[in-house]
């Protein structure tokens, strides 16, 4: 991003101005669903803004939840439903055993795949393997057998 002078915000409520232009920015697709916006910075010179005015701008988009802010991405687009895609690769497994539980692919009390098989299957490390199936225990999905392995938790009534 280069500033012109085109890109200049004048007048009041520049902060809803520029809330409006990122708005159309992701809704023409500029910035999909799990893309990282510019920084604070950044966006403060392109529009030759002060960051507080750019700061005021994206928090009313993440009151809208058009967008999110991830610890070491920044600010990522939410998906449609606020449903963001998967910032951390942890989440894109979590997210993909979440579906296959729902869907019943993996039934109440079915084991699931061994950590050595998702990270194979996934590409990842077993510590990140390990954060996919955390999120799914603090979420009472599955339990965790010493020496047996991870379960689909059965549906208590």
């Amino acid at each position: 991003m280069t500033p012109e002078t085109s890109n200049w915000l004048t007048g009041g409520r520049v902060h809803r101005q520029l809330a409006d232009r990122i708005r159309a920015q992701i809704s023409a697709g500029e910035y999909p669903p799990g893309s990282v916006l510019p920084s604070e910075s950044a966006l403060a010179e392109y529009y030759r803004l002060a960051r507080s005015t750019v700061r005021r701008s994206l928090a009313v988009l993440a009151d809208e939840e058009l967008i999110i802010t991830l610890p070491g991405k920044g600010r990522v687009v939410n998906g449609p439903e606020g449903e963001t895609s998967a910032a951390y690769r942890y989440q894109a497994i979590a997210n993909e055993l979440r579906a296959q539980i729902g869907t019943g692919t993996l039934a109440a009390g079915s084991k699931l795949p061994s950590e050595l098989a998702l990270c194979e299957q996934h590409g990842a490390s077993r510590n990140t393997v390990r954060q996919a199936l955390d999120e799914l225990k603090c979420e009472g999905l599955i339990v965790t057998r010493h020496g047996k392995g991870h379960f689909v938790q059965a549906v208590r009534d």
